[in-house]
């Protein structure tokens, strides 16, 4: 099978192979489980080498006959294939980056490692015969390969060489990558192995956190797997008229609905089990979040019985019509027939990934960006923005409870109903409500992460539908940066932990679908559950099991000012009242300038190198009342300055929907910019927040009272670039690029990058290969 008109075989297409040779080698060892394989690439000029030094390295698929169970993080990554270099020569033009003392790396993997969930496909070439071929599970491999291609789900690509090495050896490696990064069955994860070897030991903990726990930071997330996560929930949101409902219990009427979930309370129980029936999924209408002016927000699934549609619709809507306290009507939002499907999603993102990926990456910039624009990416994420922003007038403005209807209920209600909540409620523009919204409408509501994820290589119902609700959320914070306490890092870092296969977070298609397969594996591997409904995976909030403290500290945003902070003033507490006008009208930017309702035709020229999308303004069209009412409302919005506090709106022109260049551009080395880039001013306004940090510690002190004792006053800062003394070195620092915290090398396969050969890589070494597949390659 070739790779035909894939987008990723037009890409290839245009990379010439490299020819150079230099020495290398395989080590193999028995081994015992291939769930815990990853594969790792060593990068032509890392930061780890200095000049004039020889690196040594080595490229091994090893397992020990009697493995240590896993005791932290870096367990996952034993047994491994590893895939190394040895290189002989001194590096030409070093750059001062590489000398830096930096170090932001992942606590789970190397600085290159590649985990197996992440690989999206395996591309095998011989140079002489002019072959390749994609590799899948169960395939045979009839040419010896001379190059190895591993495209990754992140934009990242990893080529090796394999010039004189034997030809046998490296078909074989070939074929065991492919066979081990598609595993055909959930439980061949990596998850269940670590989980399953913690279980043996007695052990509850990984890395000194317990397995489910949501920490990781200075406040616990909610997980919203018990009735009282649920009930605070409604608490903070003040919902009167709302209970929570505990009929699924043990997934008895939904399996893709949490075991606890909110419901109107004029709605019994006994109702709710008749009505259930005719939904799709059985996912009946829940709750998802309540206005301070009693308007709900609602997600439900479609009806499928026509029959009983009108007389279930009716009940429904009249019971969310008494749970308000006006009895308001109940405004209703078909998902379905207002925003792109999730098969428009997934062409658009693989149009966008082979926009980033081919080479060369840009011809000129009016074609890059008519590429861009054709590929109707940002088009999608101005849509979800604009409909979401609609429903907050209707639930804010107009006072009305709204319904979001969707075929099934498990993917486009999942943004728009978390874009409505980030936009109305600023405790979900906190990182810990931030990780509670996605717990509560994506994980507890039955997203389905493993399919569309594609953990098991499944490409028919792969979608990025997780990641373009990060990208809206991404545009909001890049407009009103002011308002979100996390920053783009943090949600760069959120979208990479999908691709873990280690956090139960992001691995199920439903909580009911984790209990089942964890407790069918524990019976398979004699574990005793106890009480436990299910294995208890590592959760992927808690941060600890990632990434140090120090690194942490970058998914703080200096922007962010939070409330009031109280001080101490002649023995009297005090508070610093920050109004909106000094702050929100420097950090948001000016609004757009508005004429009759449109953008001028300056803010219609994007400047260059600016990755925005140049529109035209649409024609004035007749409105009705509702229309001009939702236009007012908005004009409003823009013309004062945002509420940090309270609602925030996006502008939905052209000039500020924009491309996530952090997210899209970290491995393209001809997008980086050294000591450039949005990172420049994090850094300056950096220092500055923790100068005004370090003055208002002082402030909050008595006057001539004793200094305080060792505590919370006296931690270590929140954000990573620190103010230092007067004798700390002036200026940005060397290591930062466009592309910070993220490795600056880009790509192994650009043009503008040295090769990564594996020359005699697999010379003299003894292939273990565990299946019988793998043994039949001819």
């Amino acid at each position: 099978m070739g790779l035909g008109s894939s987008p990723l075989g037009r890409a290839l297409r245009r990379v010439p192979a490299r020819q150079l040779a230099r020495p290398g080698w395989l080590q193999t060892e028995p081994g015992q489980s291939h769930r815990e394989l990853s594969a790792r690439g060593r990068r032509e000029a890392g930061p780890g080498p200095r000049p004039g030094r020889t690196e040594q390295a080595a490229a091994s698929c090893s397992r020990s006959s009697r493995p240590d169970p896993p005791s932290g993080p870096t367990s996952c990554r034993r047994p491994r294939l590893t895939i190394r270099l040895i290189r002989n020569r001194k590096l030409k033009n070093w750059s001062p980056f590489f000398c830096q003392k930096f170090h932001y790396r992942n606590l789970l993997l190397g600085e290159h490692d590649v985990p197996l969930t992440c690989i999206e496909q395996i591309v095998t070439l011989n140079d002489h015969k002019r072959k390749q071929k994609v590799l899948g599970p169960n395939q045979k491999l009839k040419f010896n390969p001379t190059e190895l291609i591993i495209y990754c789900k992140d934009f990242r690509i990893v080529r090796f060489r394999f010039d004189e090495s034997g030809p046998e050896s490296a078909k074989k490696v070939c074929l065991a990558i492919a066979h081990y990064s598609q595993p055909t069955d959930l439980q061949l994860l990596f998850a269940f192995e670590y989980v399953g070897k913690k279980y043996h030991n007695s052990a509850s903990k990984a890395n000194g956190a317990p397995l489910g726990a949501g920490g990781g930071g200075s406040q616990k997330t909610p997980l919203f797997e018990t009735y009282s996560d649920w009930d605070r929930e409604v608490k903070r949101t003040g919902a009167s008229g709302w209970r929570v409902c505990s009929i699924n219990e043990g997934y008895m009427i939904s399996t893709c609905l949490p075991e606890y979930f909110v419901v109107p309370s004029s709605l019994a129980d006994q109702d709710l089990k008749v009505f259930s029936h005719s939904f799709v999924g059985r996912r009946m209408p829940f709750w998802c979040w309540s206005h301070s002016n009693g308007s709900a927000l609602v997600r439900t699934a479609l009806i499928r019985d026509v029959l009983q549609q009108r007389k279930i619709e009716q009940r429904i809507c009249n019971a969310i019509t008494k749970s308000h306290p006006q009895r308001n009507d109940v405004y209703k939002s078909d998902l379905d027939k207002t925003l792109p499907n999730i098969q428009d999603i997934q062409v658009a993102f693989v149009k966008l990934k082979q926009l980033c990926v081919n080479e060369p990456f840009e011809e000129t910039e009016e074609k890059w960006l008519s590429s861009l624009e054709n590929t109707r990416w940002l088009e999608y994420v101005r849509a979800f923005l604009k409909h979401a922003a609609e429903l907050v007038y209707v639930l804010e403005s107009k006072r009305l409870s709204v319904v979001l209807q969707e075929e099934e209920g498990r993917d486009l209600s999942c943004i728009i109903a978390s874009l409505v909540q980030v936009m109305l409620d600023p405790y979900f523009r906190t990182i810990t409500g931030f990780q509670s919204l996605i717990q509560k409408e994506w994980v507890m509501a039955g997203y389905p992460f493993l399919d569309r994820c594609n953990h098991l290589k499944r490409s028919e119902k792969e979608a990025p539908v997780f990641l373009l609700f990060l990208d809206t959320t991404w545009q909001l914070l890049e407009q009103c940066p002011a308002a979100f306490e996390f920053s783009e890092t943090y949600l760069a870092v959120l979208h990479d932990s999908t691709r873990v296969a280690l956090f139960g977070t992001f691995l199920f298609n439903s909580p009911h679908q984790r209990m089942q397969q964890s407790t069918e594996f524990a019976i398979s591997k004699n574990i005793q559950l106890g009480d436990e409904k299910g294995l208890k995976f590592p959760s992927v909030w808690d941060w600890s099991l990632q990434f140090t403290p120090k690194d942490r500290t970058l998914f703080h945003n200096p922007f962010y000012i939070g409330k009031s902070t109280p001080c101490v003033q002649n023995g009297s507490v005090k508070s610093f009242k920050r109004t909106k006008k000094s702050y929100s009208s420097t950090l948001r930017g000016m609004p757009a300038s508005l004429k009759n309702g449109i953008i001028s035709e300056e803010e219609l020229r994007p400047r260059r190198n600016s990755l925005i999308l140049q529109v035209k303004p649409a024609p004035l069209e007749t409105r009705d009342s509702q229309d001009w009412g939702a236009e007012r409302f908005f004009q409003e919005r823009a013309s004062r300055p945002a509420d940090l506090h309270g609602t925030i709106l996006p502008h939905l022109s052209g000039a500020h929907i924009k491309l996530w260049k952090l997210c899209y551009f970290r491995w393209v080395p001809e997008a980086q910019i050294q000591h450039g880039g949005f990172i420049t001013a994090f850094h300056k306004l950096s220092l500055l927040a923790d100068e005004v940090d370090v003055l208002s510690r002082a402030l909050r002190q008595p006057r001539g009272g004793p200094m305080p004792a060792p505590g919370p006053e006296l931690a270590p800062s929140r954000l990573y670039f620190c103010a230092g003394g007067p004798h700390d070195a002036p200026g940005t620092p060397d290591f930062l690029s466009s592309s910070f915290p993220f490795s600056p090398v880009g790509n192994l396969c650009r043009r503008s990058i040295s090769g990564t050969p594996l020359s005699k890589f697999l010379s003299g070494a003894k292939i273990w290969l565990s299946t019988e597949t793998l043994a039949n390659e001819d």
